[in-house]
């Protein structure tokens, strides 16, 4: 005769931060991709190593992967799919050619261009949405990341 399994202990999963905060940070994020998807075409991942590249210039896979909390086959994807779009380009990196280093291409740029003045309305309509709590979470946000690798 088997034995029942032991029970559970109680736990709170809509209480506790880390669900939240990944449940918040997709759903955010979403808003934002359907924009960025249905103009430009793009996926999360691509956004994310354009916009690095925007605000970085000349990086490497290595660099952007610990950066934006992707996965080394995520960015290698993505930047796969930029170069074939002509957005970004690739070069070996002349001080360590294990690593390839990425840039914008003028076509990347120009997206670019058009691209950041959307995120940064993003970033206010989330700003205005939270009111006077935005302050609070910046401070909480920058605790996290300061402590967490």
């Amino acid at each position: 005769m088997s034995e029942d399994p032991p029970p559970l202990p109680e736990f709170d999963l809509y209480g506790f931060t880390p669900y939240r905060l990944a449940v918040a940070a997709k759903r955010t994020s979403e808003e934002l991709a359907r924009q960025y998807r249905a103009r430009f075409g793009i996926s999360i991942p691509e956004w994310r190593v354009l916009v690095h590249l925007a605000h970085s210039g000349k990086v490497s896979v290595r660099d952007i992967e610990a950066r934006v909390a992707m996965e080394k086959y995520e960015v290698s994807r993505a930047a796969k799919r930029l170069r074939e779009a002509g957005l970004i380009e690739s070069r070996e990196n002349p001080e360590d050619r294990r690593l390839v280093l990425l840039t914008l291409t003028p076509a990347g740029r120009a997206m670019m261009a058009d691209l950041l003045p959307m995120a940064r309305a993003h970033q206010k309509a989330l700003e205005e949405r939270l009111g006077t709590a935005f302050r609070q979470l910046e401070a909480g946000l920058e605790e996290l990341l300061k402590h967490t690798k």
